[in-house]
């Protein structure tokens, strides 16, 4: 066969890399144009690209390049071609289409119509018979594309696109193309030398297999039962059984080689189940491992090397928000434990490149079908995740006088914050109405500061009110050395029904704050509370240390931070129960910051008591926090927590394993446990244990029980 022009489809930016392997396949004179390269070749060149291309998705060999100016110009010119010579009659055939440019014919169905009726009707010319049409996997298949007056006749080689490598068993996953990955893979500079490579979140694990096979020296199409020139008359088998011949001997010897570690995990059961399904067709059983993991559990196997991932997109504006925090997760997850190795991310969303707090050294324009993508390829410092932020409250000499209010804040500091660094506490209040004329409450988040000021009695002056609520303002700000936009200012009065859980602003900002080795949201502005209470503090350290193992559930769950504990500490499985969309929301947010999977962790919109009423399900740990009244204008319930404890405790505990606990807390300061309940069950009051340190002045700001179905003997 004298030289011919071929052509390999690709993904938009794939053109360089399909490029590099063409001219290793013998190719010559190579062109790129968006998502296609073109050369010149002998058939061999056209025959490697379709065992060996990793990158390009289809492989043409043109025909014929001919000048139309309407449907039937096409069909005309199209009917002295002599089709007899392509293909035997015997042999069924299909045709697709492609426009670019301004084509006189613009219905790419209508103009694939007319090749084949052109194609039909020379073959009654020549032979009075007419082949078969057949759309699935036909003998040979043409392609027709037509850019402005030239239409280019060509043979698709491939048949069907080449990222349908064969190793496919599932297809109810949504998957990264094969080309695609292996593009990704290649993109990222994987291997530099014996590199090990981790996908933890590997779905299907086609980025794994891409990097196996790369790896293994294995022709992509090897395994590939069908290819489009089957029933060519010009096809060459002889020349193709010695490519498939020299592939396999090429497979042997790199399947042979010492290999590095591929390790994949996911938090889906269904995704493990898909992957170790196609790493076995792909015959790399035995090369690749898979298991199933949440992101909050990576680690690092021995060695370093590459981590690599396809992460979800959050296609919706819904979605944006909770993707920006599991990618939060990723770096923090990378920085902590992947120091000095190098990273490569897949995304959709090029706003939140910076969510992962990782230095990008390359930054590529990819497409994934018509999304347009990024990959982002850099290294894990090896300083990991940096120093801890600590406070260094100004010296009086330096924050100036201040007065009575400045000297008390600046005593509990002296006292608090030693304490907080020794236990590992960065969330925390420091100063709790101290002073009767400075009626405050001062609450450190971390770097952000929020003072609350409860409203004065009637009997005080409001300007004399205002005055010290300044002067403690400018202190506060004078002792923490404190920028405008990390203090925060709130108003407390005395609430009635859920105004406290309802929304006071609409700003819609989020900080995160860290408790112990779990990371979660607050909001200064929007909410009287800022979705973490910190009175509660031990009592989550006691969900923790009891957790690991258990089914935990979380009524009244709120934002969920006890779920976040439980799930950390390594729970079996965690259910939050709340009726509010948005704290459920908001402890979807603060599962993915933390990198858990909402599969282990169960999040259900409904009311408490209905829901346990309906619940077949047993749990070993259970957490009820009740707000001390809410009702719903929609169902029209109303709750109060000292008229409906008895009938919650009661149905919680007919949800709780035998050798479980029950905690329950409210911080209603009039509360009273019903009598029968200790009657039922041993209950023992731990509110001494669960009031931390830095609410010293407010023993009572809560209550809690810890409660066991044996009844105290």
């Amino acid at each position: 066969m004298q030289l011919a022009t071929f052509t390999a489809a690709c993904a938009k930016g794939l053109e360089g890399l399909v490029s590099q392997e063409i001219e290793g396949f013998g190719a010559t004179i190579i062109e790129l144009g968006p998502g296609l390269v073109r050369w010149q070749g002998n058939l061999e060149s056209g025959y490697r690209c379709c065992l060996w291309s990793r990158y390009a998705s289809r492989v043409l060999l043109e025909l014929a390049a001919l000048s139309i100016h309407d449907e039937d110009s096409l069909y005309q010119e199209c009917l002295l071609h002599p089709w007899e010579e392509s293909f035997a009659i015997s042999t069924s055939f299909a045709v697709n289409c492609t426009l670019s440019g301004e084509p006189p014919i613009s219905h790419s169905h209508f103009a694939a119509l007319r090749l084949k009726d052109a194609i039909v009707d020379r073959f009654r010319e020549v032979t009075g018979e007419r082949p078969t049409v057949q759309r699935s996997r036909p003998g040979v298949q043409f392609h027709l594309h037509l850019r402005d007056r030239q239409a280019i006749v060509a043979i698709d080689l491939s048949g069907e696109s080449l990222h349908r490598r064969g190793y496919r068993r599932e297809t109810g996953i949504a998957p990264l193309k094969e080309t695609l990955a292996a593009a990704i893979v290649a993109l990222s500079g994987w291997p530099i030398g014996r590199e090990n490579l981790l996908d933890p979140m590997c779905g299907s694990a086609t980025l794994l297999i891409e990097a196996a096979l790369m790896y293994g020296d294995v022709a992509p199409g090897l395994s590939r039962p069908y290819f489009g020139f089957a029933g060519w008359l010009g096809h060459d088998p002889d020349l193709w059984e010695d490519l498939l011949v020299e592939a396999y001997r090429r497979q042997a010897t790199g399947m042979s080689r010492e290999w590095p570690l591929l390790i994949g995990y996911d938090a889906d059961p269904i995704a493990v189940k898909a992957a170790r399904l196609h790493i076995a067709a792909a015959g790399l059983g035995d090369k690749v491992q898979v298991s199933r993991r949440e992101l909050a559990f990576l680690s690092p196997p021995p060695g370093r090397g590459l981590v690599l991932s396809n992460l979800p997109y959050g296609e919706r504006l819904s979605e944006r928000d909770l993707v920006a925090r599991l990618y939060r997760a990723f770096g923090r997850r990378l920085l902590e434990h992947f120091a000095g190795w190098r990273c490569g991310v897949f995304l959709a969303d090029a706003s939140l490149t910076d969510a992962f707090s990782l230095n990008w050294v390359e930054k590529r324009k990819l497409h994934n079908g018509s999304i347009p993508c990024r990959l982002l390829v850099g290294e894990v410092p090896e300083e990991g995740g940096g120093e801890r932020f600590r406070w260094r409250p100004a010296p009086r000499s330096e924050a100036g006088e201040g007065g009575e209010f400045a000297d008390r804040l600046r005593k509990n500091l002296k006292k608090l914050l030693p304490w907080a660094e020794r236990t590992g506490v960065s969330c925390l209040r420091v100063y709790d109405r101290d002073l009767p004329d400075y009626n405050l409450a001062i609450d450190i988040y971390g770097k952000w500061v929020q003072v609350q000021e409860y409203a004065p009695p009637k009997t005080v002056d409001p300007g004399v009110a205002g005055q010290r609520l300044k002067l403690a303002i400018q202190a506060v700000k004078a002792i923490f050395g404190l920028r405008s936009d990390r203090l925060f200012l709130k108003k407390r009065e005395r609430q009635r029904g859920t105004r406290q859980y309802e929304k006071q602003n609409d700003r819609r900002k989020m900080y995160e704050v860290q408790e112990g080795i779990c990371h979660f949201l607050v909001n200064f502005t929007d909410y009287l509370d800022t979705g973490l209470f910190l009175d509660h503090r031990p009592v989550r350290e006691r969900i923790h240390q009891l957790a690991a193992g258990k089914r935990f559930l979380n009524l009244f769950g709120y934002t969920g931070t006890a779920s976040v504990q439980a799930a950390m500490a390594g729970a079996e499985q965690t259910t939050t129960v709340d009726l509010s969309a948005t704290y459920l929301q908001w402890a979807r947010m603060n599962l993915a910051l933390n990198g858990l999977d909402e599969r282990k962790n169960i999040l259900e919109k409904a009311d408490c008591i209905a829901w346990l009423g309906n619940c077949t399900e047993q749990y070993e740990l259970i957490f009820i926090d009740p707000p001390t009244f809410s009702n719903t204008r929609k169902d029209q319930r109303v709750f109060d927590v000292q008229r409906d404890h008895e009938q919650l405790i009661d149905l919680a505990m007919a949800r709780l394993e035998k050798s479980g606990l029950l905690i329950f807390s409210t911080n209603f300061r009039q509360f009273e446990m019903h009598p029968g309940l200790a009657q039922r069950y041993r209950l023992e009051e731990v509110s001494s244990r669960t009031v931390p340190v830095d609410f010293a002045r407010s023993p009572r700001i809560h209550r809690c029980w810890e409660i066991c179905r044996s009844p105290r003997s």
